[in-house]
């Protein structure tokens, strides 16, 4: 039998750490930040694929859901695993898998669902995104041809799906409807205007809102809305689009798909794609259906409006609140997108609403979103690190003199409890029992939020060293956790690649008695 590894984010997880067995890696990335494989998934793929034939298994980033990815290679090729609990999600990506690729269209191919529907293993259709592509090579001539070749997948993804699909299998809503509408223009409301402070005549712009909801929710020329047809969604492989995470697919209006992705905040096209684009999806559409152009572009004009008013309010929440930085940085560009639409169309039916995003666009400063990020040159090296109360503070290796030593000793200590006492805060079911059972995200989130006061100053001012230091009673458990956590924060926020020590762990290279 083959020595089995999985690596972490730091380190390995042997054997000696009682949850794994075995998975050995031909090469090990030693740059790539590792997450721990949940036991439960490791035991579905070592039973589909066979134990021997598993040569890596890799965590992929999180996006704005909480389904959990991983690349697995095996028998020399790779396959995307997923895990999620949401079964009603789960069903709807089955169904919708099944359909589009009964009907030719580019999705990945589902290869195995476990028996209670919460993991399944699928093809891997590539790393890089569509929007990857773009941010990385420009507005060129082939990038354009590329999105040229996702509309014209997505015009028959939109007709097959609107003729033959039943939408009673919907996960969310069956269509885009005037309440469905009405939620995303709340979702702005709530969690971009209200947490702006920005003033409106709260019965005016609900009428307003009505109106416009309405508007959009009788369009007639209807078919399969993908719902976040967006460059993320769209990965490359050979040169050929492939669409994946349409589960929040339902009937809907033609034109949000189109809309969704020319007006994506983060590719920022230039207008005279935005034209082109669209005219070839026109193009398109007309050589299968019959539409009439001046109602159809009107409507496009409105729901553009919509789509970027949802996406401010995804902003808001993902960004704001749930201090996610992707989303954070988007602001500035959503706003810049709102500004171009506002030059381009009339809001003369919606005088509050036009009133609205004027005050707001003259009122947020952009700039506070931009955040600073740490590139090859960038000289400030960042330790993380976790230690025992009951063996003193750690020394300051940098010379520095500063930095920052949190207490987490104020958690409820997982170490009390006997199924946890020879696990560490790198452990599932610690980091279960920290999560709910404690305040540990709210003591992260005030942490973070202090490191990154220092973080972005330094970085500005192109300082060189900084020492995060998280300390428990034993260094085993919430500093473990604690310190792991703000790694990855550092690193996907700012793209920091802070050195993670943990003194306890390391010196007992894991190993509790």
């Amino acid at each position: 039998m083959k020595a089995v590894r999985v690596f972490l984010d730091h380190g390995p997880l042997t054997a000696d750490r009682g949850l794994w067995s075995a998975v050995h890696c031909h090469s090990i990335l030693s740059q790539e930040k590792k997450k721990l494989i949940f036991a439960a998934m490791y035991h579905y793929l070592e039973t589909y694929f066979g134990k021997e034939k598993i040569s890596s298994i890799e965590p992929l980033a999180k996006a704005g859901s909480d389904r959990k990815y991983y690349r697995v290679t095996a028998n020399s090729q790779t396959y995307i695993a997923c895990e999620s609990s949401n079964t009603e999600e789960n069903e709807t990506f089955f169904y919708f898998s099944e359909f589009f690729k009964q009907h030719q269209i580019a999705v990945p191919t589902i290869y195995d669902i476990s028996e209670d529907r919460t993991r399944y293993i699928q093809e891997d259709v590539g790393n890089i995104s569509l929007l990857e592509k773009v941010m990385k090579d420009g507005h060129t001539e082939q990038v354009k041809k590329l999105y040229e070749s996702a509309i014209h997948s997505l015009v028959n993804m939109q007709l097959v799906g609107g003729k033959e699909l039943d939408f009673t299998k919907c996960y969310a809503a069956a269509s885009f409807d005037k309440q469905a509408v009405l939620a995303d223009l709340n979702y702005f409301k709530y969690y971009f205007l209200d947490l702006h402070n920005i003033q409106y005549n709260k019965s005016k712009l609900n009428l307003e809102f009505d109106l416009l909801a309405e508007q959009i929710g009788s369009i007639s020329n209807t078919g399969f809305m993908y719902r976040d047809f967006q460059g993320r969604n769209i990965m490359i492989k050979n040169d050929t689009p492939f669409f994946i995470d349409y589960q929040g697919g339902m009937k809907g209006p033609l034109q949000y798909d189109i809309a969704s992705l020319l007006w994506q905040a983060k590719a920022q096209l230039p207008a005279a794609w935005k034209k082109e684009l669209y005219l070839y999806y026109k193009k398109e559409l007309s050589s299968q259906i019959n539409i009439s152009e001046a109602t159809f572009d009107d409507e496009y004009s409105m729901i553009v409006l919509v789509r970027l008013l949802q996406v401010l309010g995804a902003y808001g929440l993902r960004g704001i609140i749930e201090q996610r930085a992707h989303f954070l940085s988007s602001i500035p560009a959503g706003l810049s997108n709102l500004c171009e639409w506002l030059t381009q169309f009339s809001l003369h039916n919606y005088p509050e609403l036009n009133k609205v995003l004027n005050n707001m666009l003259n009122n947020i400063q952009a700039e506070k979103y931009i955040i600073p990020t740490a590139n090859e040159n960038t000289p400030l090296k960042v330790i993380v690190q976790s230690f025992s109360y009951k063996k003193g503070l750690p020394e300051d290796e940098s010379g520095n003199g500063g930095g920052f030593v949190f207490d987490c000793r104020g958690i409820l200590n997982p170490g009390r409890f006997e199924e946890y006492k020879k696990l560490t805060g790198r452990d599932q079911p610690v980091k279960d029992f920290l999560e709910s059972k404690t305040k540990v995200n709210d003591f992260l989130k005030y942490a973070m939020a202090a490191v990154d006061i220092s973080i972005e100053d330094y970085l500005n001012r192109g300082f060189e060293n900084l020492i995060i230091s998280f300390g428990c009673t034993g260094g085993q458990h919430r500093s473990v956790y604690c310190t792991d956590a703000m790694a990855k924060h550092l690193n996907e926020k700012y793209h920091l690649d802070a050195k993670v020590k943990h003194l306890v762990q390391d010196a007992k290279n894991w190993k509790n008695e």
